[in-house]
């Protein structure tokens, strides 16, 4: 690899992690989106500690392919203080309810989840009514089976709920995995086996063959290269134009793979 890839790579590493440490409060989402003519609007959901700078370069790649795209800041590190996963996906729900109310003409919502933002967009549309917004979940590398790493983290459970949630077979994950998965809405769970954070197959749905729930699994090399490989990207622009189509309408339920993924469950390999 030349000198200036890596610089290149190191350069956006640095930015990544620039955004695990905004101390400063949640501001207002930007309003440089044209929302009266967002026929596919996408709402990019970060992850844990993170802020809306984590997905800046998604952002930019998004609009650049014809998407009307934004973010909401979930908080940073305040979120340690105070908010579990539920407690963000009803913040979630309340500010994508006041933009639909502003401007009625907006299409269907896509969101684009990095992590801890996977399960928030995933209780989102599945607990709270998300469904009737919502026509395409895409998550990237998110812990639906939680992750071994909030246990090493689990001494700051009591300031940061989330840890709780996010540790392997917590009540909050067990919940989340039972009842129907809304038929209506897409949803396309992206991991990879070099995802150390959240690692094989934390990631992986169960599909029960069912043509709108899938995994795919793509050539990042860690947690951060969801948000920043253009391989990778690659795949998440494949699925919002494949959540483009009309929206599914046979029922099934989402359910979790207990530890290996079963033939034929429509696991996707990048090559």
């Amino acid at each position: 690899m030349s000198i200036i890839r890596k610089l290149s790579r190191l350069e956006r590493q640095v930015r990544y992690l620039a955004g695990y440490l905004d101390f400063e409060p949640p501001g207002p989402s930007p309003r440089a989106a044209d929302f009266d003519h967002a026929h596919r609007p996408v709402l990019l959901l970060h992850g844990f500690l993170a802020t809306r700078r984590a997905v800046e370069v998604l952002e930019r790649r998004l609009r650049r392919d014809g998407y009307t795209v934004f973010s909401f800041n979930l908080g940073g590190v305040q979120q340690l203080l105070r908010r579990g996963i539920d407690d963000l996906a009803m913040h979630v729900k309340a500010k994508v309810d006041r933009l639909y109310e502003r401007h009625p003409t907006m299409g269907p919502l896509t969101i684009v989840a990095h992590s801890q933002g996977g399960l928030v967009g995933a209780y989102y549309v599945k607990k709270l009514g998300g469904w009737r917004r919502v026509r395409s979940l895409v998550t990237l590398g998110a812990p639906f089976h939680g992750t071994p790493a909030a246990w090493a983290a689990l001494p700051l459970g009591f300031l940061a709920p989330a840890l709780f949630q996010m540790a392997p077979r917590s009540r909050f994950l067990r919940r989340l995995a039972r009842g129907n998965w809304p038929p209506g809405v897409r949803l396309t769970s992206i991991w990879s086996r070099r995802d150390l954070l959240v690692p094989y197959p934390s990631a992986v749905v169960e599909t029960f063959g069912l043509p709108y729930v899938q995994n795919v699994e793509v050539p990042a090399e860690g947690h951060r290269d969801f948000l920043f490989r253009k391989r990778v990207y690659a795949y998440v622009l494949a699925e919002l134009r494949a959540g483009d189509q009309p929206a599914p309408v046979s029922l099934g339920r989402l359910r979790l793979v207990p530890a290996v993924v079963p033939q034929g469950a429509g696991v996707l390999q990048a090559g």
